[in-house]
């Protein structure tokens, strides 16, 4: 039984806040779709997919490369406001990110 606290303890502890800033792009399609974080916030996208993507704001704001299978992409947003944003390859894959002061 000592492994089981053992592995409670780390098991979401780290990962809730990194998960909590973090967009998956699987299947084509950006997971969550709308994410929520404050100002200052570092966002990292990851590319789960076989196909490269993009990670493109509508207002230019960020833009990322072509991001292959297993790439990521950060971005810090430093004022408050609502992103839309697409993958340039694949327009047809849209999600908003929320900042809030």
């Amino acid at each position: 039984m000592p492994g089981m606290p053992g592995m409670t303890a780390p098991t979401e502890a780290p990962a809730a806040p990194a998960a909590a800033n973090a967009v998956n792009i699987d299947n084509f399609a950006f997971a969550p779709a709308k994410l929520t974080v404050p100002v200052g916030t570092t966002v990292t996208w990851t590319n789960k997919d076989e196909e490269p993507h993009t990670v493109a704001s509508s207002d230019g704001t960020f833009h990322s490369p072509g991001m292959g299978a297993g790439s990521t992409y950060t971005y810090t947003f430093t004022e408050a406001g609502t992103f839309d944003y697409i993958c340039s390859i694949h327009p047809f894959m849209q999600a908003t990110v929320v900042v809030t002061p």
